[in-house]
């Protein structure tokens, strides 16, 4: 999270620096038609490239993954920036619109314009002629922006529609750039600050070029055929592997995949909840039925059915050099450490020792013994010291509780998955004792919208 915040905040801060730069006297000068006029290039400014950005991270690219500490969190300022970028779009309207609202009023008296300076320029030239289009078309794809923005903000818009409309963000993100060149002050774009925009702008064109043609990650897509289905009723969950003869990677404990099983309900992401052996070429994932889609899988889904992968992504892998990790999987959130003990069992198996000690607390509301002692026996096999908690019996997981039964947690690193608020939960409550939540407690942010 330190480091989303630090790029979100970054990206504010240095394209007002750029802006400051680029025009200095901005602020200063006399009059509020000067200050509606700056105010209206600021906000214009800001406000696309927060959308730049957040069309490029749309496309999934690698190098932004690792520094923002997986796809997760990539996932996370995707979202933080189309919200932002959002706001600042909608004080740019509203200062573009307020005043001329005013002066029909009454309230305001638009400045007399004296005569139109000559344009020398032949591009400045051209971009005068194209103003009305410019404006026009700016109006209604921020509109659109307003709607499906918000439609993708609303949890209870079902995934299948969020996954049709959400792609028109990339069309009406085109006609912003157009909007943008067109309007934006001739000066810029001569200075670091049109470079840094011009920069975005197409980045950002060819990301909503890939979105609209429906390819991102296609080159990180093997095909597969499901091989194996098992259904939990009291868990409400479904297991599934899907045999891919070639292509895959391989992957490490705690990664996800982006899931295709139908055209037109997209890509569903699920926690990989099996180690890699290039032997078998065999991925396991585990759904729970917490959405429209989820609570229909088992009705949908099928032996012999084909499948696309895509990934492997996340940065959840449980890499440090603490001599000790405590693992937290809330509900369906035990998944990745499922993965986890199969891989540490099967590098066991192949003379490779585990060196940490490790307690995973496994807390749920269902309860279901056939997949408690299948989960026994992965800890058994990885040495892992597992602590199940059924909720009803044994009430709820705390931070006391954990500390209770590890006594050398301060040791230790956490790794948390599951429902965000008990997470942020427990993070707040190690973070009172003293525990250096920033360095050493690992949640992932499972949350794709």
């Amino acid at each position: 999270m330190r480091n989303i915040k630090l790029v979100f905040w970054g990206l504010l801060a240095l394209l007002s620096a750029l802006w400051l730069a680029a025009d200095s006297s901005a602020l200063s000068q006399a009059g509020f038609f000067a200050l509606r006029n700056a105010m209206v290039q600021y906000t214009g400014i800001v406000a696309i490239g927060c959308m730049s950005v957040t069309m490029i991270l749309a496309v999934r690219p690698h190098a932004p993954e690792r520094l923002l500490g997986g796809l997760d969190k990539m996932y996370r300022m995707h979202k933080w920036l189309g919200i932002g970028g959002l706001l600042f779009a909608v004080v740019h309207w509203l200062w573009t619109q307020i005043p001329k609202w005013a002066v029909g009023l009454g309230w305001l008296q638009r400045p007399a314009r004296g005569p139109r300076a000559v344009l020398d320029n032949p591009v400045e030239q051209f971009f005068m002629t194209l103003r009305g289009a410019a404006e026009g078309l700016g109006e209604w794809a921020f509109y659109a922006a307003v709607v499906l923005i918000a439609l993708a903000l609303i949890q209870r818009f079902p995934y299948r529609l969020f996954y049709k409309t959400h792609r028109w963000l990339a069309v009406s993100y085109l006609v912003l750039v157009f909007h943008s060149v067109v309007l934006t002050k001739f000066s810029y774009w001569l200075t670091p600050l049109g470079l840094a925009i011009a920069l975005l702008l197409a980045c950002g064109t060819a990301a909503a070029v890939i979105v609209m043609l429906r390819r991102v990650g296609t080159g990180r897509q093997v095909e597969g055929t499901i091989s194996n289905l098992r259904y939990y009723p009291t868990l409400r969950v479904l297991e599934g592997e899907i045999e891919i003869p070639h292509g895959w990677p391989g992957h490490k404990a705690g990664q996800f995949a982006f899931v295709t099983s139908s055209d037109s309900e997209g890509a569903h992401p699920y926690t990989i909840a099996s180690a890699w052996h290039d032997a078998e070429r065999r991925l396991t994932f585990i759904a729970k039925e917490l959405g429209d889609y989820t609570r229909t899988l088992n009705e949908r889904l099928h032996v012999g059915q084909k499948a696309t992968i895509e990934g492997p992504y996340g940065c959840f892998t449980f890499d440090d050099d603490r001599p000790r990790q405590i693992w937290i999987g809330g509900g369906i959130g035990v998944t990745p450490f499922i993965a986890r003990m199969k891989q540490i069992a099967l590098r066991g198996s192949a003379g490779s020792g585990q060196s940490q000690a490790i307690d995973l607390f496994h807390t749920t509301t269902d309860y279901a013994e056939e997949a408690i002692a299948k989960m026994e026996a992965d800890a058994k096999a990885a040495h892992v010291r597992l602590h199940v908690l059924h909720d009803a019996r044994d009430g709820l997981l705390t931070a006391d509780r954990i500390r209770a039964e590890v006594p050398e947690w301060r040791d230790a690193s956490i790794w948390f998955c599951g429902p965000p608020g008990f997470g942020a939960a427990l993070r707040r409550e190690f973070a009172a004792q003293g525990f250096p939540v920033t360095q050493r407690f690992h949640q992932e942010l499972f949350a794709m919208r």
